[in-house]
């Protein structure tokens, strides 16, 4: 998944690490799997959420044509 990891310690609260405990044993994952996909939706989730405020807060749009014509295509 990653070139890369590097080691992180953080805090949960008692009853998440338990749910999260649960999930592992039950899908039979790793709990760090579990932890970077969740992250990854999040993420994901944000970065829609953070698009769509720009949009709504941008004044200047462009049309499909005028993208296309940008781009050179």
């Amino acid at each position: 998944m990653y070139k890369t990891v590097k080691p992180t310690t953080f805090t949960l609260s008692l009853e998440l690490l338990e749910d999260l405990d649960i999930m592992s044993k039950e899908l039979g994952k790793k709990k760090t799997a579990i932890i970077s996909e969740a992250l990854e939706m999040y993420m994901d989730y944000q970065d829609i959420q953070l698009a769509k405020k720009r949009l709504k807060d941008s004044s200047e749009t462009i049309t499909h044509d005028e993208l296309l014509k940008e781009l050179g295509l």
